[in-house]
Parts: C-alpha cells; structure tokens; sequence
C-alpha cells in the first residue's frame, strides 16, 4: 500500500535526530570570590566623587580672613574685629572676599588651609559690589581657577567652601536655584546677575568661593537671608573679574551711573534676524530711578539695551565694564529694543558717588 505524504513527514520528524545543546558547567559560577578590600574611591558615588574632587582641587586657595580696626564705645577706644572668608586667584597672592569683611579694617590677617598665618594688605575695595581685593606674600601659593559664570545653569550642581562661625574649610553642597537675581548692596547700589543658590551659608562664609563640580570657582558668596533656610546668593565670577582687574590696576571704582536695574535676557529671534544684531541677548531695564540719567534719557523698564556707545552689550557684565571704562559725563548714545522698535536715545551718565 503506498504511503502518503504525510506519513513520510511523520516518519522523518520520528527518526529525526535531537538538536544537542552544551550543558554549561554551574561548578565554575559557584567558586567563591576572593574579598577583596574596596577603596574608598570605589564606594563614592559619581555625586560624591564630584564634589570631592572639587574640594580637594579649591581648597588649597581657600583662606581664613581675621579684621581688627578701630572703633569707640564707653568714651573710649575700643578694639573691634571679624572674621570671614576669601580665596588666593593668582599664584603671586591676590585674595578675593567681600567689602563688608574688610572694610575699615586696620589689620588683616590670613590663614591658609595649610595653617600658615600671613598678614595681607588691602589692595582696593568695593562697596559698590561687595568685593574686595588683598595681597598676601608667601612661597607656594596655591590659586583657584575662574570659570565663566555665564554658562552656568539652573539646577546645576555647585559647591560652597568657607570658614562659617570660624570653622575653618567648612564645606556645603546645592544646586543652583536661580539667575539674574539683583541684590542690594551696603552702600545702596544694585549688584546686578547675581546667582541665588541652595548651598547652606552661615557667618563667616562671606568672601568664600562658590565652585562647580569640575572645581572652578562660579561666584563669591556674599549673602544670605534669614530666617529663610536655603535662600544664599553669590557673586557671579564675570562681574568679579572685572572689578577685582580694576582694583588692582587703580585700587578704587570710578563708574557711570545710569540709574538702570538690569539683567541679561534674550532676544526674539526674528529680531535679531530682522536689525541683524550681533547677538541673541541684551540687557533687560527691570528699574528705572526717577530723575536718573537713563530717567532723563527717556529709558523704560522692559526696554533691552542692545548697545552703549557704539559697542555691543549682550549681557549685564558688558554694560558695566563699559560703565567702569569710560563715558562719565559723556553724551553717550544708547541703542535699545522697545517692543520690535529699535531706538537710540542719548544719554549722560555721572559719576557714581563712592560710599
């Protein structure tokens, strides 16, 4: 009887032989692993090796500041003093800190990381932004980087070192909250671009550096609010290097006063397209004071500021290097954006009155 073509399939698929898979030989997975003693590097991690790293690359250059000077009480003399914090930036000994922690001081002391005392000299101050420039002399000196505070970031990871309530070195880690905030100085005088971040701060940490996760400093820690927890703010490092260039140079500020708040901002696009501006951003007037030059000039707030004598200026800092330079008592033409209308106005700034 023939056979159909489906029993030869059938038959084929019985005599077939088995696909043979390898065994895998478990003994070998079972061997015990020796145990080996971990580093700490090993248990960092990646947040905590950053910030370590940042430390350990900053901290050298990071100084304990004592003020003594003079002042009276009782109907007598009476010796006061305070402490705070700074940081060497060059290798020949320039420290940065605040205004408030050394000024009027009669005698300046320092004291590095590696517990040498030095005394330091008051190269120029700043009450106008808070910052301050000394000058110490020693072998060895160690300098912290600057980094470029406009490519910092919202929620970006910062670290803040300094010697709060005389604990010398103190480290305290955040974020950054936020940008472009201003803040008032002592003599009055809106410090403008400020960075507000969460980093704890308490007294004593004025002067110190606020650092990136890569160890470059981004600000100078200057302020806080109480009772509020987590509300500090710093200095940002592109408006300190201007102004600790200048006082070395003069030792003093001689600025133009526009009587402006600002803060950089962008620019629409089809705006920068349609006037071909040289850049995306400008400097937005949040304030305006009554019988200011820029009052008198006709500025407005919400007005951006694209130009000052002819020169570009595509944040705040550029505005007020312009303003440190030159132009005091100058008629001196200001371009702005005032909703799609580009405007030159004239304006002569004076000199801002040290305080």
């Amino acid at each position: 009887m023939p056979t159909s073509h489906s029993s030869i399939r059938r038959i084929r698929r019985e005599t077939e032989i088995p696909l043979i898979r390898p065994v895998v030989d478990q003994s070998a997975s079972d061997q015990t692993v020796p145990d080996h003693r971990l580093s700490d590097a090993d248990l960092l991690d990646a947040y905590s090796q950053a910030v370590v790293g940042a430390v350990e690359r900053v901290s050298p250059a990071v100084v304990n500041i004592e003020v003594r000077g003079q002042g009276t009480g009782a109907g007598r003399r009476a010796e006061r003093g305070g402490t705070g914090s700074g940081f060497i930036f060059t290798p020949d000994g320039f420290v940065l800190t605040n205004s408030h922690v050394v000024h009027g001081g009669r005698r300046i002391d320092l004291t590095l990381n590696d517990g040498r005392r030095l005394a330091a000299d008051l190269v120029g101050d700043d009450p106008g932004t808070d910052l301050a420039v000394l000058r110490a002399q020693a072998p060895g000196l160690q300098a912290a980087p600057l980094g470029d505070s406009q490519s910092v970031r919202p929620g970006q990871i910062v670290i803040a070192i300094g010697n709060p309530y005389g604990f010398q070195c103190t480290v305290t880690a955040g974020i950054v909250s936020a940008l472009g905030r201003s803040l008032r100085s002592g003599t009055g005088r809106l410090i403008d671009n400020i960075i507000q971040t969460d980093a704890a701060l308490n007294p004593g940490n004025s002067g110190g550096p606020l650092v990136t996760s890569r160890g470059e400093v981004i600000g100078v820690n200057t302020a806080m609010i109480l009772p509020a927890q987590g509300i500090c703010f710093a200095i940002a490092v592109n408006t300190v290097k201007v102004i600790a260039g200048r006082l070395i140079k003069d030792g003093r500020i001689r600025r133009a006063y526009l009587g402006v708040g600002g803060q950089t901002a962008p620019l629409h696009r089809r705006l920068v397209r349609h006037y071909g501006l040289p850049s995306g951003s400008g400097v937005l007037v949040v304030s305006v004071e009554a019988s200011s030059p820029a009052d008198r000039a006709g500025l407005r707030e919400g007005d951006v500021i694209i130009e000052y004598g002819g020169t570009p200026t595509p944040g705040i800092d550029d505005l007020q290097r312009l303003l440190i330079d030159l132009h005091v008592g100058v008629r001196t033409p200001i371009t702005i954006v005032r909703g799609a209308e580009r405007l030159t106005l004239d304006v002569e700034p004076r000199e801002s009155p040290a305080r």
